[in-house]
């Protein structure tokens, strides 16, 4: 396994982090547990979850699913670099939603027991809060870190000038601030080269991209589709059809360089130089053994270049859309 520090903290996470949405919903629990075992076994030591996982009535199954792992003992909260989420409402009554001083406080707590732990490592806001001010939001957390809760904290979802306006707002008080980013990014959705790069580079974030494969679309569908496989409905069909043409040039230049279109995927987000760890999400063992062969893969310039070619990126804000 490679590992790289977090941002500028001194905390060494793998280049593959584990995410845990899946618990309880595409994986049953006993599947979870091997699925986590193995990451270990790998040294994939950095999971990430939230606490609204997964969602609606279930929200905190995925976070109970990690607790009772971690209750089985043998050094498995030990070695695991531990990351949830808090923003989403758990339930219909005031103050159970957003960066308040009060749902930090209880949100904390409640993902602690569900957890089955005494601290987190890596705490983020799943979403930028436009009501809570900045003071009160670092207020809560400085109190939690004291506390010995949490141990950094992370920003997810965030434009690059409200990462810039939490780490000015952290910087007066003292504090660390934002170590991370967790953000939409892959080959097809490049938008944070924009701006939120640029921004976590300057202010020292490492970034955790999601849907990596946006959705599967850059996981060999249309081979998967003309096996039988796998077949698209609604909202994933409608993506396919708007990005089928590059998707059928980005199948065929996998194909002719020996890499699986996933793997090439995964690999693509390795190389850019602002990536800590894509999120992978496997719902089987086998998914998350054909992603652990990532690390061993090397893209030439001549393959960056054609990737870059197939979906263009941007160029960071202004000098994108000015001269």
């Amino acid at each position: 396994m490679q590992y790289r520090h977090l941002g500028r903290s001194g905390l060494s996470v793998s280049r593959l982090c584990l995410g845990t949405m899946n618990w309880g919903w595409k994986n049953e629990e006993e599947d979870a547990h091997i699925i986590m075992d193995i990451a270990h076994e790998n040294g994939l030591n950095f999971f990430d979850t939230a606490d609204v996982y997964y969602w609606d009535e279930n929200r905190g199954k995925s976070e109970e699913i990690i607790g009772r792992w971690f209750a089985k003992g043998n050094g498995r909260r030990e070695r695991t670099v531990l990351a949830t989420k808090l923003y989403a409402s758990m339930n219909d009554w005031p103050n159970n939603e957003r960066l308040s001083a009060l749902h930090i406080r209880r949100a904390l707590d409640a993902s602690l027991k569900r957890l089955q732990t005494d601290y987190i490592d890596l705490y983020q806001f799943h979403h930028v809060d436009r009501v809570t001010p900045w003071e009160e939001i670092w207020q809560a957390i400085d109190v939690a870190i004291r506390q010995g809760k949490i141990l950094y904290v992370g920003s997810s979802n965030f434009a690059g000038w409200n990462i810039a306006t939490a780490q000015a707002t952290a910087k007066e008080a003292g504090l660390t601030g934002l170590v991370s980013e967790q953000s939409f990014y892959n080959l097809i959705t490049r938008r944070l080269e924009l701006e939120v790069l640029p921004s976590a580079r300057y202010h020292g974030l490492g970034v955790l991209p999601w849907s990596p494969l946006q959705g599967g679309l850059l996981g060999g569908v249309l081979a998967q589709d003309h096996a039988g496989t796998r077949r698209l409905e609604g909202r994933a069909a409608e993506a396919l059809a708007k990005h089928r043409p590059q998707i059928e040039l980005y199948e065929a230049f996998a194909k002719e360089i020996g890499i699986e279109p996933a793997t090439l995927a995964l690999a693509w987000l390795l190389h850019q130089p602002d990536v800590t760890a894509p999120i992978i999400g496997p719902r089987t063992v086998d998914q998350l053994r054909s992603a652990l062969q990532v690390l061993d893969v090397r893209l030439d310039p001549a393959i960056l270049a054609r990737l870059d070619e197939i979906f263009p990126g941007h160029k960071p804000a202004p000098e994108d859309y000015a001269w």
